[in-house]
């Protein structure tokens, strides 16, 4: 039987909460969640996904708030204050930019063993050593945002906040590292395919995944955990001279990470992913809603869509079977690599920007040059 509303406890009820927004922001830890985060911060985002935040954005805020409440519970025994006062601001700073050296000498430097220990044991904690200064202000600027939906100032602009990140910086060089250390090529992407030789449901769905990503110019892995049937579009077939006419689909981006929900962007996919991805909806019976699904243990098509981490998963675990390094090889080499194995077959730079939807030339041209320049005439001068 049914618990009433009066007869929920207040976990259970923020877990009902987290529940119906979760269309929009799937979360795999809810019940975690639902202990970890206040009723005003469930309420916090139950609004935000009413005033129509990015998908994207709203995952990154609820990653960050959940963290932001479990630190400060660790380093305070509190739930944080709203609006945080300056002190806790460098507090946060000082926990998670630190210099490894001086922690050898000096143990109450950085992050307190004991607050690390909590941390981590809620699995909020993975890598040892500091934070890269990159996430660090990431966090800042979401608690920021956090706090302005919440009707307050925060101290988040005061000189004594930036100039302790920036001497922590400094003082802790760090080398940027990619997000996927190889972009997948072409190579690559075929002996990720050839692990998805069989008519299976997995099969056909991690070949339909992997070949609409990459040939859709890269596709986020969030833009492919959420696309939904109603995206897509049939075109015309491709005519092409003395072969049969190749079939052509659009996918209709709407909002992503570098537009807004007002602009149509459009992608095209042509040939072989389009069959691919044909025969997985087919397989799959799936009519309207999200495109690519979980698959339980019996064979059962899940309603709900997969998590973008699922994406990358599938990405490792196809590395793995077809004998590659997985730590080589995350979902974002699709993106890099759709862009280097475009500048490997020598189509040109704004061409294969207009299926990738960059729009900085900086960024694309990063991933196209890196395949050009070892072998090219600058590095071949003498």
């Amino acid at each position: 039987m049914a618990k009433s509303k009066t007869s929920l406890t207040a976990v259970e009820r923020r877990a009902e909460e987290l529940d119906t927004i979760a269309a929009v922001l799937p979360i795999e830890r809810r019940d975690e969640l639902a202990e970890l985060l206040t009723d005003q911060d469930v309420e916090t985002l139950r609004h935000l996904v009413n005033q129509g935040m990015g998908d994207n954005t709203l995952r990154a805020l609820t990653s960050d708030l959940a963290y932001l409440e479990a630190w400060g519970l660790a380093a305070t025994g509190k739930s944080l204050p709203w609006p945080a006062p300056e002190a806790l601001l460098l507090k946060f700073v000082a926990h998670h930019l630190w210099d490894p050296q001086r922690r050898d000498t000096d143990p109450d430097h950085g992050m307190p063993a004991d607050v690390d220990e909590n941390l981590r044991s809620q699995g909020f904690l993975k890598s040892v050593g500091p934070h890269a200064p990159a996430t660090v202000r990431r966090r800042l600027a979401n608690w920021s945002t956090l706090t302005k939906w919440r009707g307050f100032d925060g101290a988040f602009a005061s000189p004594a906040l930036k100039s302790a990140i920036r001497l922590a910086v400094r003082a802790v060089p760090r080398t940027r590292g990619r997000k996927s250390a190889k972009a997948v090529t072409g190579d690559v992407l075929a002996k990720l395919l050839a692990t998805c030789a069989t008519d299976s449901l997995r099969d056909l769905r991690d070949r339909a995944i992997l070949m609409v990503a990459f040939a859709s110019g890269g596709r986020r892995r969030s833009e492919v955990a959420g696309l939904r049937r109603e995206q897509l579009t049939v075109e015309p077939p491709i005519l092409i001279e003395n072969g049969a006419p190749l079939p052509s689909l659009a996918i209709h981006l709407g909002r992503t990470k570098t537009t807004s929900g007002e602009q149509d962007d459009v992608v095209y996919l042509t040939g072989r992913p389009v069959e691919a991805l044909n025969a997985w909806i087919a397989a799959a019976k799936i009519d309207s809603g999200s495109v690519f699904r979980g698959i339980g243990r019996w064979g059962t098509v899940a309603r709900r869509a997969l998590d973008p981490q699922s994406v990358n998963a599938i990405l490792k675990q196809r590395a793995e079977i077809a004998g590659l390094d997985t730590s080589e090889f995350s979902a974002h080499g699709l993106r890099s690599g759709y862009l280097t194995e475009a500048a490997n077959r020598g189509v040109p730079l704004p061409e294969a920007m207009e299926q990738s939807r960059h729009r900085s030339v900086q960024q694309a041209s990063s991933y196209y040059n890196s395949a050009t320049r070892r072998s090219g005439r600058a590095a071949r001068m003498l």
